[in-house]
């Protein structure tokens, strides 16, 4: 009984001990992607090659990312943007950035696969979702910021959106330049390539499931059809 219960107490100290390293690697790849902000080209390197990233990390800020998107579209001051919120589904709003978000993602690995990219999908993910901080560490602010200025002064609300988006553009090049070891020129042509790549997944998306809606339209109605005669 004595052993049993001694080999019990070092199983839960391990599992407690895990836990801890966990979420101590947690921490400090939350609080790595403020070095990544500043310093792009060295911090994306160290994310992905010396593994400073964690992907629990990443689906964090992604999901602060589209939380953003929606408490935006819900909270900011009508003076800068117009929200019927009655019909608003917040559901929805996160698909359509999340959607194409992941589409991004698999195009641009299935392309440089085929170039001699050197980064993996995981890769591509986390070193994406780390592109968002500055969105998200912006974004946030400014809704509060909306309801305590005046519209003439939106060009400083207006301006801070833009520095966002921009921020988060350049750390994505950055970070995908990084990932699949290219140049900028070349991560420049595979961006564009990228961008084609997702319609195309789009387009077949969009053709599978008008076929796949036809198909079980057909099949509902034939099984009407047969309940009908039958009865």
């Amino acid at each position: 009984m004595s052993v049993t219960k001694f080999v019990g107490s070092s199983d839960k100290q391990q599992k407690a001990e895990a836990r801890k390293a966990w979420l101590k690697r947690y921490k400090d790849s939350l609080r790595y992607s403020l070095y990544v902000c500043t310093h792009p080209f060295d911090g994306f390197w160290d994310l992905v090659h010396e593994k400073r990233g964690t992907l629990a990390a990443a689906n964090t800020f992604l999901f602060l990312f589209l939380l953003a998107r929606v408490l935006k579209l819900m909270l900011t001051s009508f003076q800068f943007i117009s929200v019927p919120v009655q019909h608003l589904n917040m559901f929805e709003e996160a698909g359509s950035l999340l959607l194409p978000f992941l589409i991004l993602c698999v195009a641009n690995w299935a392309m440089t696969t085929l170039f001699d990219g050197k980064g993996r999908f995981i890769d591509i993910y986390i070193a994406m979702c780390y592109a968002l901080v500055p969105y998200i560490l912006i974004q946030y602010p400014m809704i509060l910021v909306s309801r305590m200025i005046t519209f003439d002064e939106g060009s400083f609300y207006t301006v801070f959106l833009g520095i966002s988006v921009v921020w988060s553009v350049f750390l994505a090049f950055v970070g995908l330049m990084e990932v699949h070891d290219y140049g900028p020129g070349k991560t420049l042509i595979f961006l564009v390539v990228t961008i084609l790549g997702a319609c195309i997944i789009i387009f077949l998306l969009l053709v599978f499931f008008s076929l796949l809606s036809d198909a079980i339209g057909y099949f509902v109605s034939f099984y009407r059809e047969i309940i009908y005669r039958l009865y």
